[in-house]
């Protein structure tokens, strides 16, 4: 269980380091990462990649790094 907010950044800083998948990887060794991670940490990658889909499907290509900041901290409280 993650009980303080400065847990939340220690564990998203260890999924955000994993090594890169090779190009062989299936797509279980892809979603291994978001799949065993603890529900918060599966929440603050949801609420990032919804925000990514939605821009994808508007073609947006503005920057989204304010955007990834401010759902992290929301997180993080």
């Amino acid at each position: 269980m993650v009980n303080t907010a400065l847990d939340k950044v220690k564990i998203w800083k260890i999924y955000i380091s994993k090594p890169k998948m090779s190009q062989g990887a299936n797509i279980d060794d892809v979603q291994e990462p978001i799949t065993s991670a603890p529900p918060e940490i599966r929440q603050l990658i949801e609420r990032v990649w919804k925000l990514e889909k939605g821009r994808l499907d508007k073609k947006s290509n503005g920057p989204i790094n304010e955007d990834i900041l401010k759902i992290i901290k929301e997180e993080v409280r």
